[in-house]
């Protein structure tokens, strides 16, 4: 049982991520990720989760190193990614590197491919196995990689020579080995038989967008192209026979990119995410396609759905295309049925990821969460609408939570409905009312439909705050119209709407009106910085990963192409930064600060973060800098994430609740 006035236990409920379903519908394997035995790391193992929710969920990995992305093989073997040691290996032959391991139905696991470079991401279908590696530019998978990568260590090299951009993405640098695609027959999984499906190596595989035809000899993946120095680039995909044979582009169009691509069951087909490219005045917008391989025709599959698709997955029988969107604070499933177009949304409540079918069609699986409750497999019909899927058993489920949770909204001047998620501590009321915490989400083009374990506001609950947890404009699951409402006015509509919500909130009589502040982190971050320069109705905010100096950040995050077409190049088109960049305002704020930034940072850079800070401190506002010289845009190692709680705790108990300042243990 969690209990979330610690913070230890808090940090050791076992977290869940992917799902496989092996191809005779009988196995279902999730990771479970706990704390190791120092506390100072997350390990996964793979668990295997029984699909009719009879028995208990059964541990099948061990490694200090962790285990991970489990994928089934046609003949039912368990296929996973783990950078434990080789046990037959010789002292010192075993790198650090991910490693491909195989778990017989009977027997134990054993590595079978461990790349230089490492392996990313599996599929296995037919007689093939389809795998990413990260290797050199010009030189050969297997002996010719290694030695160049044994060269620069031996040289002490770490230079990396670029000569096409991103350079870098979210926590990582790009190079000097990238991502390419390979193959390798199932039955013979060894380097002499890999066969290389993609030969430019520059920082253009999207490696996370790779698929495999059930026969396994075609795969698809994502490739950068290069549109203008203006523009930047955009992904399309590309189809390539996986014996190293022919290659083409079967979706390839400008202004658009393509990703989530899944074949249909008789290969002829690929079911994708068309994603329009952002304009100045138009936000990016996502639509599920049809893709015939016969003449690469694109067809768009729900032209009128409102919402933003993701991750198709089709069903065995071809009859219907399953995704997830954001929805009215949720993300149900919904069903495509491909004959009639007919959308059903599946599920009545929660975030759902992961979903797979069942070999006979009928039954999905998937992990599902919710703003109270951790993900947990579950199983429901493929078929029917607004369903409350059955839970399996699986590590990680919650009793109870400390407290209740609600929904409020309200109509602002444009004729919108605002609405948001608020969660009430335990014994909140009007003769005890809570103090109030408005949290703003990250994106900006996301929404509060699921769990977080990095911002989770029953910790604060369970010191008995209120947590306001808004959809403001530019939010998903409301339609395009909400979210081009805040298209390039960050600091307009987006901030009108959080205080409409906010004065809704501080109406009701069990919340304490005159004992409040405001956090977030990213654009959330930004919301915070930019709600302090315009009023002082907060005792006291924090802000993570925040944006502050709009133009300097517009070169220095690893998007810059993505921000600009948003916002505009700060050399020609000065005024929609000028209007939204909250550093030119720092004269107004009064409100205490506090200000949390990753050094790793490389989606807002620490720039932001070290410029905040010192303009508060030159402009006599109180503020705190907490700064992480290890971590990157989330604070992700346990030890860290305790100081983050406890600092924001002591934060708002001086500022909020008129206590004494009470430094961190460790700090």
């Amino acid at each position: 049982m969690t209990d979330f006035t610690s913070f230890e236990s808090y940090n050791a409920t076992p977290r869940l991520t992917s799902l496989a379903l092996s191809p005779d519908g009988t196995r279902l394997v999730t990771v479970v990720s706990t704390l190791a035995a120092d506390g100072k790391t997350w390990q996964g193992a793979l668990w295997e989760v029984d699909p009719t929710g009879e028995r208990d969920a059964v541990r099948l990995t061990r490694s200090a190193k962790g285990d991970s992305s489990p994928v089934f093989a046609p003949d039912g073997s368990l296929l996973f990614l783990s950078a434990r040691p080789n046990p037959l290996a010789k002292p010192g032959e075993t790198k650090e590197q991910k490693a491909l391991w195989r778990l017989p139905v009977h027997g134990e696991a054993a590595e079978v491919l461990r790349p230089g470079g490492g392996v990313g991401h599996v599929r296995a279908e037919g007689e093939t196995l389809l795998f990413t590696s990260s290797t050199y530019r010009f030189t050969e998978f297997g002996d010719q990689d290694d030695a160049k990568r044994k060269a620069r260590e031996d040289a002490g090299v770490t230079a990396i020579l670029h000569e096409s951009y991103p350079i870098r993405y979210w926590d990582a640098d790009l190079g000097p080995s990238y991502p390419r695609l390979f193959s390798v027959p199932l039955g013979d999984i060894t380097t002499e038989k890999v066969t290389t499906l993609s030969e430019d190596a520059e920082s253009r595989l999207s490696d996370e967008d790779i698929a495999l035809s059930p026969d396994g000899k075609w795969a698809v993946h994502g490739h950068g192209v290069d549109v203008s120095a203006s523009y930047g680039r955009r992904t399309e995909l590309r189809l390539v026979a996986t014996d190293g044979g022919t290659s083409r582009a079967i979706a390839s169009e400008d202004g658009f990119s393509f990703f989530d691509a899944a074949f249909t069951p008789d290969g002829t087909a690929v079911i994708a995410i068309r994603f329009r490219e952002s304009t100045a005045d138009t936000p990016y917008r996502r639509d599920l396609v049809r893709i015939d391989l016969a003449d690469d025709s694109i067809t768009p599959l729900a032209p009128g759905f409102q919402e933003e698709p993701d991750h198709p997955v089709v069903s065995p029988d071809g009859s219907a295309v399953f995704f997830t969107a954001s929805h009215l604070g949720h993300q149900p499933v919904w069903r495509l049925d491909l004959a009639t177009g007919d959308i059903t949304k599946l599920t009545v409540s929660g975030y759902y990821s992961d979903v797979v079918v069942s070999p006979d069609s009928k039954t999905l699986y998937a992990l599902r969460n919710s703003i109270d409750h951790p993900p947990q497999p579950v199983r429901f019909a493929a078929t029917g609408a607004d369903q409350d899927p059955e839970r399996l058993r699986a590590p990680g489920a919650l009793t109870s939570v400390p407290g209740t949770l609600t929904e409020i909204s309200t109509v602002v001047a444009d004729g919108r409905t605002v609405r948001s998620w608020l969660v009430l501590p335990e014994g909140a009321s009007a003769d005890s009312p809570a103090p109030l915490v408005l949290w703003v989400h990250g994106g900006p083009v996301m929404s509060w439909n699921g769990w977080t374990w990095r911002w989770n506001p029953w910790l604060m609950a369970a010191r008995g705050y209120a947590i306001l947890l808004p959809d403001p404009a530019l939010s998903t699951g409301y339609g395009p119209d909400f979210i081009k409402a805040g298209w390039g006015r960050w600091g307009a509509e987006p901030y009108t709407d959080l205080m409409a919500i906010t004065d809704v909130a501080v109406e009701r009589a069990d919340i304490d009106a005159s004992r409040t502040a405001a956090m977030g982190g990213s654009f959330g971050g930004y919301m915070a910085n930019w709600i302090a320069t315009q009023t002082d109705r907060f005792r006291a905010i924090v802000t993570h990963a925040s944006l502050w100096h709009l133009d300097a950040f517009s070169g220095g995050t690893d998007s810059s192409y993505f921000w600009m077409r948003e916002m505009g190049d700060p050399l020609t088109q000065p005024e929609r930064i000028a209007a939204n960049s909250p550093h030119l305002r720092v004269a107004d704020i009064k409100t205490p600060m506090l200000v949390i930034h990753g050094d790793k940072d490389y989606r807002v850079p620490i720039g932001e973060g070290h410029r905040l800070y010192f303009d508060l401190v030159r402009h006599g506002v109180t503020a705190k800098y907490l700064y992480y010289p290890t971590e990157n845009h989330w604070i992700l190692t346990p030890g860290n994430s305790r100081v983050w709680y406890e600092t924001v705790w002591a934060f708002l108990a001086e500022h909020v609740l008129d206590q004494d300042w009470e430094r961190p243990e460790l700090l």
